[in-house]
């Protein structure tokens, strides 16, 4: 099964899983301005990401752009893919392509351990995608432990914009 078919029930009833409301999980979040370079991108191409109106452009002009940002911030010891299968569990369902992966590694060639952070970019209803960002974050975990780089917290995204 696909990770886009999980739903966030399937997710709780397979594997256990507790959803908690925490306000303010981040504590205080220092805000990045972004580069001239982005807000340029941006101005120009979003327009056109949201008037095309898929989740394909939506990712292409507005979402990539960002996370290429927060890579470039972060530096060479991050790794950003785009559109991987990344193929953990076939027996629980864990397959599929993820839009948006960042591992710590700085090897761009394949999906290193270990994986941090899973973003979706979903078109308008951005319900339809906590249950697939859930599912890819399930697979981190697993992916993470079967090479024996846990890591605390993986952290997920779903956006619509």
């Amino acid at each position: 099964m696909p990770y886009e078919d999980f739903s966030i029930e399937k997710i709780q009833d397979e594997f256990s899983i507790v959803i908690r409301d925490v306000p303010n999980p981040f504590g205080i979040a220092h805000s990045v301005e972004p580069s001239g370079r982005l807000r340029s991108l941006l101005e120009e191409f979003a327009p056109l990401g949201s008037s095309i109106g898929t989740e394909k452009a939506r990712s292409e002009f507005i979402i990539a752009p960002i996370l290429a940002e927060i890579k470039k911030m972060v530096g060479n010891g991050v790794s950003l893919f785009s559109g991987n299968r990344f193929d953990v569990d076939k027996e629980k369902g864990l397959t599929g392509y993820c839009d948006f992966l960042f591992s710590f590694s700085s090897s761009q060639i394949t999906i290193s351990t270990p994986v941090l952070a899973i973003v979706e970019a979903k078109n308008e209803n951005i319900n339809t995608g906590f249950g697939q960002c859930m599912a890819e974050m399930v697979a981190a975990r697993i992916y993470n432990q079967n090479r024996q780089k846990p890591v605390d917290t993986v952290y997920g995204c779903v956006t619509t914009r």
